[in-house]
């Protein structure tokens, strides 16, 4: 409910500045834009609003009428190993989730993203991402599981303790693997060539003592109009991947001001941070896991004739939506701290905040970025502060 009433709010923000260009953007960005802007904002508005609620609705019926547990209770009869039992029930449960949100995604994608003039992807690559997407998922699936049973099998009563170092220790491995064998699978990943771009940006990375493996292009173009830059991996594994939509919408000095600003969030140790507070969070989720499979009435509950792993973790993704939901804005209020130290530490790498606020309006001219968002709206769903506000910070700093 409280979600809908932020959605709501934030469209009657868009729609009672929809007839001029906010005072603070008048130099920057011309009607025309500003007018698809606002059209662009409320269509994904009014869709997120529809497609909220039919998935809230799925989830309400599949726990109401036990889908979960009729499912478990099926391949029960097969008399399946546990790995095998649960393996089976998370694919079929996921597969089967995939598919009540296809036309949700399709619709996004194909009507909403190709009016405006972003997408890209022909339906014969979206059907490729998503069938390599399934595959994918199933295989890291696969190695998941086989650890977290492997850990209940040689630990007793603390099972839980020995599943959170693996899965730590999992997620450690895989942000290695991601950029060289994961991503490749769906992008193309070019070395920079060499130019004054290559020239500028190594010696961005040189003056700031971030030593990277490479780095890349990504041929985003290919699926989308959209553009981003971010850097993925540790130590020796690092690289830095540009979007070529981004080297074609942005001049040399922005790019290095945005190169900067992603280098920012690991000299302020961002990247660090989050981590240490996923693995903290993955400890409590994996203690509740050792608490929950000892009562039987939850599972029950939801129509599972007895706990199980693969039973927990199904509840947990139904469940954690309006947990994440609710705990959105502590998280994302320390989000946006970080953003605007990251634009800070660009805007003294660079000389000046002017290049990183040509960036950031070149971006949101772009990308078609809702300018007037309602204070409560950007509160609780903003990871990045507002445009307006984080422009003035960078011109308090200048």
């Amino acid at each position: 409910m409280a979600k809908w009433l932020l959605d709501i709010l934030n469209i009657n923000t868009i729609l009672k500045n929809k007839n001029a260009v906010p005072e603070n953007f008048t130099d920057s960005i011309d009607e025309g834009t500003y007018r698809r802007s606002v059209n662009y904002s409320l269509r994904k508005a009014h869709f997120g609003l529809f497609s909220g609620l039919q998935h809230r609705l799925i989830m309400v019926l599949i726990l109401v009428f036990h889908a979960v547990g009729i499912l478990d209770a099926i391949l029960a009869k097969w008399a399946l190993p546990a790995y095998w039992h649960g393996l089976l029930f998370l694919i079929i449960a996921s597969w089967v989730l995939g598919l009540l949100g296809l036309p949700a995604s399709l619709y996004a994608k194909f009507v909403i993203e190709e009016e405006f003039g972003f997408n890209t992807s022909s339906f014969r690559t979206y059907v490729k991402d998503a069938v390599l997407g399934m595959i994918v998922g199933t295989v890291l699936l696969m190695a998941l599981l086989g650890g977290l049973y492997a850990a209940m099998a040689i630990s007793g009563g603390y099972w839980w303790l020995t599943a959170w170092g693996f899965v730590s220790a999992f997620q450690f491995v895989l942000t290695i693997l991601y950029p060289m064998i994961i991503a490749p699978l769906f992008n193309k990943f070019e070395a920079l060539p060499e130019g004054e771009l290559k020239d500028r940006l190594d010696a961005l990375a040189e003056r700031c003592r971030f030593a990277v493996k490479g780095i890349f292009v990504m041929d985003g173009s290919r699926r989308s109009r959209h553009s981003n830059a971010y850097f993925t991996g540790f130590g020796q594994f690092r690289r830095i991947v540009i979007f070529d939509t981004l080297i074609e919408s942005l001049s040399i000095d922005e790019l290095e001001a945005v190169l900067a600003h992603e280098i920012g969030h690991w000299k302020h140790g961002h990247i660090r941070k989050q981590l240490i507070i996923g693995t903290a969070l993955n400890l409590i989720l994996f203690a509740l896991a050792g608490w929950a499979l000892n009562w039987p009435p939850l599972f029950q509950a939801f129509g599972f004739a007895v706990p199980s792993l693969h039973g927990f973790l199904a509840l947990t993704v139904f469940f954690s939506m309006p947990i994440v939901s609710f705990f959105s804005p502590v998280a994302n209020s320390l989000s946006r701290k970080h953003e605007y130290q990251a634009d800070g530490f660009a805007s003294e790498q660079t000389g000046s905040p002017n290049a990183m606020m040509q960036a950031l309006l070149t971006l949101s001219r772009d990308n078609l970025s809702n300018l007037t968002p309602h204070p409560a709206y950007s509160f609780w769903h903003y990871s990045h502060p507002a445009l307006s506000e984080r422009l003035k910070a960078l011109r308090q700093q200048n």
